[in-house]
């Protein structure tokens, strides 16, 4: 009798991309975001690889993308409670900011930096104005 070898769940980042390039492009979407800009904030993945994504909604992400994508979600939510208005909140990534963080740019231009550290500054911004 041969023993079978037992499958191979799937990897916890391909059971995520699912939902999270879902939400993700479900939010660059109400941003009015490009598609260089979607690019950037997912780390700068490969022109067919970030198409591919963009079209099934779906794939194997890296744990880089993953933990950009946690950022934006944090930062979404973040602004859909600071702000009554959802349009207000979305509007918001876009404007000119005088906090020392911005320095006058909007958030979108910080988070366009193409760091993590980028996108985990305007969240930490957003979480101690939410206090």
């Amino acid at each position: 009798m041969a023993l079978s070898a037992p499958k191979a769940s799937p990897s916890p980042r391909r059971d995520l991309a699912g939902p999270a390039l879902r939400a993700f492009f479900n939010i660059t979407r109400l941003w009015g975001l490009t598609a260089e800009q979607e690019r950037v904030l997912l780390g700068n993945p490969g022109r067919s690889t970030f198409f591919r994504w963009k079209r099934d909604l779906d794939g194997a992400l890296p744990q880089d993308a993953l933990e950009r994508i946690s950022y934006l979600l944090g930062i979404w939510k973040s602004l859909q409670v600071l702000f009554a208005d959802p349009a207000q909140a979305d509007a918001w990534v876009k404007r000119p900011n005088d906090a020392p963080l911005f320095g006058g740019r909007s958030a979108l231009e910080r988070m366009l930096g193409g760091q993590v550290a980028d996108l985990f500054v305007v969240r930490q911004y957003l979480d101690a104005q939410r206090g």
